[in-house]
């Protein structure tokens, strides 16, 4: 019994840990470029000046997780439009987590 656990616990590190299930922001970044980039080009925003996608803004409105922005892009909000008719979930992790990179890295 006890050789089995350790066996479960080498294979869920494994399931857990594999890069596959990791969002892919090469992909992320695609998929701003197409769908983002017209309002939020360079992590800026064309509509509402203090809605933009800089680190300290996503701080100041509660979006600045790859959750939260996942949520954001999934339902939008207000003058953003929602996202989960127009792409999958994987594609929305992908870009989530590519925004909130270059957010980290002040969009260089």
């Amino acid at each position: 019994m006890k050789t089995f656990a350790i066996i479960l616990l080498i294979a869920l590190s494994f399931v857990f840990n594999s890069p596959v299930l990791a969002a892919d922001t090469a992909n992320g970044a695609k998929i701003f470029s197409v769908q983002c980039a017209g309002c939020h080009v360079n992590g800026g925003n064309i509509v509402r000046r203090g809605k933009t996608l800089k680190l300290k803004a996503l701080n100041r409105n509660h979006v600045d997780s790859q959750d939260a922005i996942a949520t954001l892009v999934t339902n939008g909000k207000n003058n953003m439009s929602a996202y989960k008719d127009r792409l999958t979930a994987k594609e929305i992790e992908d870009v989530a987590a590519y925004v909130l990179e270059q957010a980290e890295k002040g969009w260089r």
